[in-house]
């Protein structure tokens, strides 16, 4: 369900969010993502989109917070990973 990239990223990175690894492979990482109903969106106006439509008080944030905000994987290819813990 979860490309390469997007498993790849969340595994190197996962400590942006947990204060231990989830994961310790990238089989693990994938399984974790698939478990948590983890979203990938393609831009940061479907990150934007995703927390209106969660009902998140997003108003006073810029793209750039919402990009910085801790449960935000910026991939690098351009996409997000949202995953709330």
């Amino acid at each position: 369900m979860y490309d390469e990239a997007v498993v790849q990223y969340f595994l190197e990175h996962q400590m942006q969010l947990f204060k231990e690894n989830v994961a310790e492979s990238p089989e693990e990482a994938e399984e974790f993502l698939e478990d948590c109903m983890v979203v990938v969106c393609k831009n940061i106006k479907e990150v934007r989109a995703y927390f209106e439509d969660e009902g998140a008080d997003i108003a006073g944030m810029s793209n750039a917070d919402l990009a910085e905000a801790e449960e935000v994987f910026a991939i690098p290819d351009g996409r997000y990973l949202i995953v709330e813990a």
